[in-house]
Formats: C-alpha cells, structure tokens, sequence
C-alpha cells in the first residue's frame, strides 16, 4: 500500500524511489512487524488474562504442563496481526503473489481461531473435531490451489524442482493442484503438531520462512536466477516482504512466547503460519525443499502417524507419548533443552536447504 504513496512522491522528489528496493521494504517489513508485536502484545495478554482466555492442558501429557494451566492463549491473534498489517504496508499489492499467501495465512488463521474458541468454551483442549478442522482446511487448501494453478502465466510455475540435480524437472500439469494441497494442508498440520512447548514451533518457523525469503529473492532476480540455474519466477521477488514480515512477528511474538511462556500461540497462529510456509514453498518452487528445512515438522508429525498406526494395529505405542517432543520429555529431558536442540536441528536442515542453491 506504502509503494504506491512513495511512487507518487517520487514525481516531487527522486529520493523516494529508494522504497522500491525490495531490500530495504523487507527490512522496513521486519522492523515494522517487530514493532506491532512489542506495541499490541502486552496489551493482548493482558486482556486474554482479564477475559480468561486461558490454555487449556491436556489430562494425559507431562506432569510438568500442569503448571501451564491458566497461561494465556490465542496469542497467535496479535502474531498475524503484525504479519499482515506489516505485509499490507510493505509490499506491493498489485502482485498477485502476495494476495495468494495474505489470504492463504488469514483464512487458516481462521480456521484456527474457530478451533481455539471452541477449546475456550468448552473449558478443555478440544475443539473442532478432527474431520471439520480438516474439512474446512481441505476446502481453503484446494481453493488456494486452484486459484494458483488457474492463474500461472508461465510453464515453470507448475513444475517439480528436484534439489541438488540441475536438469530433473517434472512437468505436473493439473497434478499441481493436488501437490499444492498437500503442502499447504501438511504444512499447517506440521507446525500445529510442533506447538506444544515455549517457543518450540516459532524459531523454526523463522528460520524456514527466512530462507525461503532467500530462494524468493534469487529466484525473482534474473542474474542470480541464471547463474544458479534455478527457475526465474519474476513474480517471486516481492515475496521477500512478506517473509520478512513473518521473521520480524515472529521474532516479536518470541519474545513473550520463551521460556516460561507468557502466552501460548493457539492454533491461530499454528495453523496460519504452517499454511503460509507452505504456499511460499509452493511459489517459489522449493516443495522438496521444505520438507528438508522443516524437518523437525515433518518428525513430528510422523511420530504421530506411527504412533496412530501402531496402536489401531497392534495396542502398542512406539512413543512414550506423541508428538515427538513429548517423548523426550517422559525421557527426562527438561524442556528447554528439547526446544533448543529442536532449534539447533532446524539451523542445520535450514542450511542443508540452502545448500540446494548452489550444490545442483
């Protein structure tokens, strides 16, 4: 929206054409999402408290969650808040690109908030049952995916980059639709099952988000599209803000979120900001990629399939409890030693993906 009332100042003068650098609106992205976070965050949680809106703990998980009874939750609210309002700002809203993931993270974001009502209403940690949840994610997802594969201008946009390989590229046609949502819907489900410790899910989001600001970038950038010998998507570029602006919220919503959190994210925000990884994935051509990068996702979310499979199939658990990080939790671990290793696991996978930039 900015761009737009700086290109008309640029007619007084030519200074202001320096806001068309996509560089310095991703870093006014970050800074301007940061700022929400710390301005609406306090004020949020202590509404949340004042209105008891409040987490809801599982009867079965750890003991030590107990004391998180009565933490704050639906923090995601203010999360996304400083996403879009900062990617509304910042980026320039005649691409459609940018329309395609502000729908996409407010609709799911949505989703999640019916989801964490439900919880509060019904003073427990159940909401929408298992199939509407799905449902209504499965509804959004296709539609995005849809309206994506019927508005691509360009042959790329619907192909399969394989990482690492220069000349494997499979052409999907109308497949597209049902790969993009299956990476939107998985991507949401991931990171919601991610969320269930201080700051566990938010750092790797950060950091897979951040890197796919990188591929959106060089991808968009016709000279470092063609000495990387990746698909040149010039729609790609203006991405950057928005991934910024998830950095910067992101950042900002940890802040409140770190051990011992002061409020929790809620499935607004999980839900919103795995289907946002998703479709940036989806549109910058880095679907195989995501699933290396967000690795400590895709565990976790297999831990709990396996342990699913396992029980309807035999009556016996693999894991002492599922997700993942509940496991190493009945194992001993102190919590923030689960979440900073879970980190530590992201920085290297984050990096491997990077990798792909240039080992092809």
């Amino acid at each position: 929206m900015l761009l737009s009332f700086f290109e008309y100042l640029e007619q007084f003068h030519s200074g202001f054409n320096v806001f068309q650098y996509l560089t310095l609106r991703s870093i006014l992205g970050v800074l301007t999402a940061l700022t929400i976070c710390f301005i609406t965050g306090p004020i949020m949680i202590r509404k949340f408290t004042s209105y008891s809106v409040n987490q809801n703990v599982r009867s079965d998980g750890p003991q030590t969650h107990l004391a998180k009874a009565g933490t704050p939750t639906m923090g995601g609210a203010f999360l996304l808040v400083s996403i879009l309002l900062s990617a509304f700002l910042w980026s320039d809203l005649s691409n459609r690109y940018v329309w395609f993931v502000l729908v996409t993270t407010f609709l799911f974001g949505l989703v999640g908030a019916v989801d964490d009502v439900k919880k509060l209403l019904s003073r427990s940690s159940k909401g929408l049952s298992a199939k509407g949840k799905y449902f209504w994610q499965s509804v959004i997802g296709l539609g995005i995916a849809l309206a994506i594969f019927y508005t691509t201008s360009l042959p790329e946009e619907t192909n399969l980059y394989v990482p690492f390989f220069k000349n494997i590229v499979i052409p999907l046609g109308a497949w597209f639709v049902l790969l993009t949502y299956l990476v939107i819907v998985g991507s949401s489900n991931a990171v919601n099952f991610t969320d269930g410790l201080d700051g566990l899910a938010i750092m790797p989001v950060v950091m897979v988000v951040g890197a796919l600001g990188v591929f959106a970038y060089v991808s968009g950038n016709t000279n470092f599209s063609n000495y990387l010998s990746i698909p040149h998507l010039p729609l790609t570029g203006e991405l950057v803000v928005f991934c910024g602006a998830t950095v910067g919220a992101g950042l900002g919503f940890l802040w409140f979120n770190a051990y011992p959190a002061q409020v929790f994210m809620g499935d607004v925000g999980a839900l919103a900001l795995g289907a946002a990884m998703g479709v940036l994935a989806v549109l910058v051509k880095q679907e195989i990629v995501l699933v290396i990068m967000g690795g400590v996702f895709v565990l976790e979310t297999v831990s709990v399939m396996m342990q699913v499979i396992s029980y309807k199939l035999t009556g016996k658990r693999i894991f002492q409890m599922a997700p993942l990080h509940h496991h190493f939790e009945l194992k001993g671990w102190p919590e923030p030693r689960v979440i900073v290793r879970f980190w530590i696991i992201t920085v290297i996978l984050v990096l491997i993906g990077l990798a792909t930039l240039k080992l092809r």
